[in-house]
């Protein structure tokens, strides 16, 4: 039988992806539906689970090939071109290395669990995904590589990282008896990892800011740190396969495809009708109308800059029109999409919440929040932000003479029943999720049933047969952010379990004796973070150091969760390398120098609302102790 000379392998990991994802959203909405009939899916759960663990390996394997891992790539300065190649080279050959150690090291765990079943389906099955999705990452990292010498190099990295999972090779092939020579070989490694820890996290923080991958200097720093506390090789892949089996976690990737059928329909457009003409009439209403719309966005994409992508074009020209100057308009449109990050069903604020309970957990201490008191401790800041933001809107257009519009109960009718599914999308998930109705899980689920009827099949602004360009869009994103939500929960288990945080919690009260002054170095550092990382990367890479910090000072988690959240986003409009400046320099075709002065105003409003936030802790726990 002759293959068809069409078929790519990378048609099938997308596919493979895709499947995943569909299961991911039908196992919980039918799961939601058939138990209030007394009929649950048997394993639900467990299946979720695991359907999650394969779908954000093949999104991580695609990210991989699209060359679309998060990265901080400061080498983006560096203007000799030679030397930026070679960094990036760099990089790749020790990102193929460590990869290399990891999938040794999920085999090494995946013949630890064998014995496991869902049903009568053995869990290695799915589980297998996972040393899978390192070689294939390993090989579109060595594709890109464009002549025989590089390819030859990143094979002997390949052979250097087998020789580095000599751990894992003897425990698959010998358990923990090894003839002589290997256990020789195995303890030496042991040995030399204990030596040379501090050496090689140096190097992989400077691997990552040379652009390598985050997700694989993150991998490399957990392994090199529970190598060197003679961990069994294969921990490090248990606690990755933990973060893919973590239900709460299921929600990230199914918001995120529901915020990307939004911003590829012509939702947007029917709600910027709608909110101008209910808001048009007001002075300042089209200010209102833009903040609002912009929240809506962002709270579903998790990111502000798609929200600067997907709408600032027709909200721009809108503004334009009612004769806001460019300089004013672009400031507001580059500033408001961050503050839908502190609503409903907001991915950063899962994550801090979802983070926070897992350290918490490795730390031994009882856990009293869940993810719904993590979102109501964000709801009075969110509101501040968005009446400071308006107010300030209002006062730097105080110039401009808008001509008020009508109000006409007829287009507002009108423009209501075109947008209604868009608007009623919110109040149904918040209702169902704070209610009960429905877990965070089903919630996110039902988003995505729910925009693809309303988007694909009433509204009809995206055709059938283009479903899948739509989730091919979302799936780099999952792939990104999950691989470095996946390391860094091996990364948050061995800083516990060598002590770092412990030890830097002591060092930094000894140092810093005022809850005052910490709070405002914390503030400056997370400003700093929030300029040089994706919110999603500095979450998981230093909230397992900044908790018991918070816990040794007394700061309520939720309330730090909160401070965390608001300050990184503050950081991506923060210049001189904030990444919404960037994006809206892109989007409105202006020099990035005029964006950040067209932005400086919101940004001095958005620090002032930081420190009330900050050094009040009401404004975040006062309706949290209330619904308590």
């Amino acid at each position: 039988m002759k293959l068809n000379k069409t078929f790519k392998p990378t048609i099938l990991e997308d596919w493979l992806c895709f499947a995943a994802l569909a299961f991911l959203v039908i196992i919980p909405f039918f799961d939601l539906i058939l138990t209030k009939f007394k009929l649950p899916i048997p394993d639900s759960r467990i299946l979720m689970n695991h359907f999650f663990l394969v779908s954000c390996i093949f999104a991580a394997m695609i990210t991989a090939r699209s060359g679309q891992h998060i990265s901080i790539s400061a080498i983006q300065f560096i203007k000799n071109e030679k030397l930026k190649s070679k960094l990036v080279f760099a990089g790749i050959l020790v990102a193929v290395f460590l990869l290399t150690v990891y999938a040794w090291n999920s085999i090494c765990f995946i013949t630890s669990s064998m014995v496991r079943y869902i049903g009568i389906v053995p869990l290695w099955i799915f589980q297998a995904a996972i040393p899978l999705g390192f070689v294939v990452i390993i090989g579109h990292l060595v594709s890109k590589l464009d002549t025989l010498g590089k390819r030859v190099s990143a094979v002997l990295a390949i052979l250097l990282g087998c020789a580095a999972a000599l751990p894992a090779i003897a425990k698959i092939f010998w358990g923990f008896e090894p003839p002589e020579l290997f256990f020789l070989w195995v303890n030496s490694i042991y040995d030399a990892a204990e030596i040379i820890v501090v050496p090689v996290i140096v190097m992989l923080v400077i691997a990552a800011f040379a652009g390598m991958p985050i997700f694989a200097a993150i991998g490399g720093i957990a392994l090199i740190m529970l190598l060197a506390t003679g961990r069994e090789p294969e921990e490090a892949s248990r606690w990755v396969n933990s973060a893919l089996t973590d239900t709460d976690i299921i929600a990230i990737p199914l918001f995120t495809l529901t915020g990307f059928f939004l911003s590829e329909s012509k939702a947007g457009e029917r709600l910027v009708r709608a909110f101008k003409i209910l808001f048009g009439w007001m002075p300042g209403g089209i200010i209102i109308a833009a903040v609002i719309i912009c929240t809506f966005f962002t709270s579903f994409t998790g990111a502000s800059g798609v929200t600067i992508l997907a709408l600032g074009g027709i909200l721009f020209t809108i503004l334009h029109q009612n004769k806001y100057s460019e300089k004013f308009s672009t400031g507001l449109l580059t500033s408001v999409g961050g503050i839908g990050i502190l609503f409903p069903p907001s991915l950063p604020i899962i994550l801090v919440a979802a983070t926070t309970i897992n350290i918490l957990h490795f730390l031994n201490i009882d856990i009293e929040h869940n993810i719904i008191d993590y979102f109501i401790g964000a709801i009075i800041p969110g509101i501040i932000l968005m009446l400071t933001t308006f107010f300030a809107g209002l006062i730097l257009s105080r110039k401009v003479k808008i001509e008020k519009e009508k109000f006409s109960s007829k287009e507002a009718g009108l423009s209501l029943k075109d947008s209604l599914f868009e608007i009623l999308l919110p109040f149904v998930l918040i209702l169902g999720y704070f209610s009960g109705t429905f877990t965070l899980v089903e919630a996110s689920a039902v988003s995505v049933i729910y925009v693809i009827i309303v988007e694909v099949f009433i509204k009809k602004d995206i055709a059938v047969s283009n479903i899948p360009k739509v989730v091919s869009k979302a799936v780099p994103i999952i792939g990104g952010v999950i691989a470095i939500l996946a390391m860094a929960k091996a990364l948050s288990f061995a800083f516990i379990d060598s002590g770092v945080p412990d030890s830097f919690a002591l060092w930094m009260q000894n140092t810093v004796q005022s809850k005052y002054v910490f709070l405002l170095l914390l503030n400056l550092g997370l400003l700093v973070l929030g300029c040089l990382m994706d919110i999603f990367s500095a979450i998981l890479v230093f909230l397992p150091l900044v908790v018991p910090l918070g816990l040794a000072y007394g700061i309520d988690p939720v309330h730090l969760g909160i401070i965390f959240v608001i300050n990184l986003e503050a950081g991506f409009l923060t210049p001189p390398v904030g990444m919404n400046l960037f994006l809206a320099s892109y989007r409105f075709e202006k020099p990035y120098m005029q964006i950040c002065a067209n932005v400086a105003p919101f940004l001095i409003v958005r620090f002032l609302v930081i420190l009330l936030v900050t050094y009040i802790p009401w404004f975040t726990t006062f309706l949290v102790n209330l619904f308590k």
